[in-house]
This record gives C-alpha cells, structure tokens and sequence, in this order.
C-alpha cells in the first residue's frame, strides 16, 4: 500500500502561535494547551476552527485466535457481548462520550461468528484472525481490506463534517497481538512490553510473554501489511487506516490506549511523518505503554492509569483539544480588552 499524506503548513503553526501570544494572558502560560490549539490549527489548515468540535468515536471489533493459548481471563464471547453494550449505550465509551459531546459508531470488522444487531456498521474482514503463534493470523488481503476499512470509514466521516476522529477498539486477547505489533516495529523485547492485558495472574503473564516471543520468532515480515497480517487484529487494521484516513483529510486523530498504538504504528510505517497528523491522548497502564511512547517522543495528553481501551482515554482527551482551541478562539486580546502587556512583549512590538 501506498499512502501519502498532504503538505503541512508551518505558518499556520506560526499563525496560531501569533494569535495566542495576543491574549491577556503571560506568553506560553497555558502550557502544552496552547501546543494543542496550535498543531490543530496546522493539521486541519483552518485558522478559524469551528466549535463545538464534530466528534466520532470507532469502535472496531475483532477476535483473535490467539485466546486459545490462554492469554486472556474472559471468554471469546464476552466480544459479542460487549457490541450489545456499546450500541445499547451502556458501556465506558458511551459514559464518556456522552460527556464529550462525541458520536460512538460500533463496526464489525472481525469478530468470530455473525452478529445482528440494529445500528451496527458490518464490514466484516474475518470472522476472527487465527493462532498468530502458529500461523499468519490474517492474510495479506486480509490485512490490507482491514485498512481500507478505516480509511473509508475516515472519508465518510470528512463528507459529513466531522472534525476529530477516536479510534476505539473491543475485541477479547487483543493487548496480545498489540504487544507483537509493538515488539516488532519498535525492537522491543516482550518481557518489556507484555502486560496483564484483561488482568492475568503472573502465571498469565509469563505465558503471554512466551506466547509473543514465539510469534515473533516464528514470523519475520519485511513489510508492515506483512506484519500486521502475521500478527493480526482486524481491528488493529481498521484502526491503522483510521489514522491514515484521517491523516489524508486532514482530521486529527487522537491515540487512545495499546492497540492503538499497535494501529498507529502500522500506519506510521506505512507512511512516515503520520505523527504530525496526530495526537497522542493517554498513556496506557498496560506495560509497554510508557516505554513505547517515549521511544516515540509522544506527549500524552491525559495520564489516569486507564487501561480500558474502547477510545476511553481518547475521549477524555478531546475535551482538552477542544478546551485548548476555545482559548484559541474566544479568550480577549490585549488589546480588545483594553488590558496593557507585560515587558515581555516589549523587544516584539
């Protein structure tokens, strides 16, 4: 797959930094909310972004075959289950975009088996991957169709004015082939990056780091389609082309926990420089989390020892993004409210 992603402006960034330096408030004082409304600006090259913010939230779901090697302490089921929480609205996702003002969309990308239910966006790739510690979990058709799921979901979401995409995720045993992606596109070792995922017992979680350190023995893709094919996850797919298509109409995109950021690693791979496009919103407790963002020299918005995934973390963050660009559009300047500035602006009037 070729991907390639639109020319930045930097003096937009320029631009918006001007704008907030105007306000009546010391230069910078607003900290990493004024870095937040700058690169939104920039991203979406509007100068004038409209508030409220259109927010939509994917939930992608999947299942994978890995659960058969004992790496999870919920049942496959509990996949299928939870579709019906989302779209009945009672899940963490709903709670918290609710309060965000966002949309949650729930689609089928992979989940093992059908699933009928009213307001579900089926687009299908597999009915669940399987054992990427055996054997490929996706093809390569697979993987990519995956992508393209995203990426045509993020066109569909630019038609209709949408202006900040969260990539959300349901799918039982997923941290495992997260923490494959990880390892892989960032040299870690597992022991480094497995964590307890669903919460398993020490026992579990040396199981699960074998599980990993197998796969990537077993598998050595040379391309990123290759890697996410051998490790699987179609909702990790959906979530890489979510990114991407929204990289491509310029609507940010905001990380949530560790399968996000297994998806945006395969995105980035597939086109470098995606990080402009996006904001990380939280650190996830799972334990790669930290350590992978920080080799990325990603700044997380929040930081609140959530590990729930579902676009949770994200969702949160928004409200601080749109925090940050209604200081950008709403808070006086100096001069229209007649407030007198500091020395600090002196050497630049």
């Amino acid at each position: 797959m070729e991907i390639r992603l639109p020319e930045l402006d930097p003096g937009l960034y320029r631009l918006a930094a001007q704008r907030l330096d105007q306000k009546t408030k010391p230069r910078g004082s607003l900290g990493y909310l004024e870095e937040i409304a700058r690169r939104y600006v920039m991203i979406t090259g509007n100068p004038e972004p409209e508030l409220p913010l259109r927010k939509r939230v994917y939930v992608f779901a999947g299942d994978h075959g890995v659960v058969e090697e004992g790496v999870s302490t919920y049942p496959q089921e509990v996949t299928r289950q939870m579709i019906y929480n989302f779209l009945s609205g009672g899940a963490g996702i709903n709670v918290i975009a609710r309060q965000a003002g966002a949309e949650v969309f729930v689609v089928d990308v992979g989940v093992a088996g059908e699933v009928e239910a009213p307001g579900l966006i089926r687009r299908k790739v597999v009915s669940g991957t399987r054992n990427l510690s055996r054997e490929p979990a996706m093809t390569l058709n697979e993987a990519e169709e995956a992508i393209r799921v995203g990426m045509e979901l993020a066109e569909a979401a630019a038609r209709e004015g949408v202006t900040l995409l969260i990539p959300g995720d349901m799918g039982i045993g997923n941290t495992t082939p997260s923490a494959c992606l990880i390892c892989h596109f960032l040299g870690e070792p597992p022991e480094r990056i497995v964590g307890r995922g669903t919460g398993v017992d020490e026992k579990g979680l040396k199981r699960k780091i074998e599980v990993v350190r197998r796969a990537l023995e077993l598998h050595r893709p040379e391309s990123p389609l290759e890697a996410l094919a051998a490790f699987g996850g179609a909702e990790i797919g959906a979530i890489a082309g979510l990114f991407l298509g929204g990289a491509k109409n310029r609507i940010p995109v905001v990380m949530d926990g560790f399968i996000s950021l297994a998806g945006f690693l395969v995105a980035r791979a597939l086109a470098p420089g995606l990080e402009q496009f996006v904001f990380c919103g939280h650190v996830s407790a799972e334990n790669g989390a930290r350590p992978a963002l920080m080799r990325l020299g990603l700044r997380p918005i929040v930081d609140l020892d959530m590990r729930l995934g579902e676009g949770t973390g994200a969702a949160l963050a928004s409200m601080i993004i749109e925090t940050a660009l209604r200081i950008y559009r709403e808070m006086a300047t100096f001069e229209g409210a007649g407030v007198s500035k500091g020395r600090e602006f002196e050497s630049q009037d």
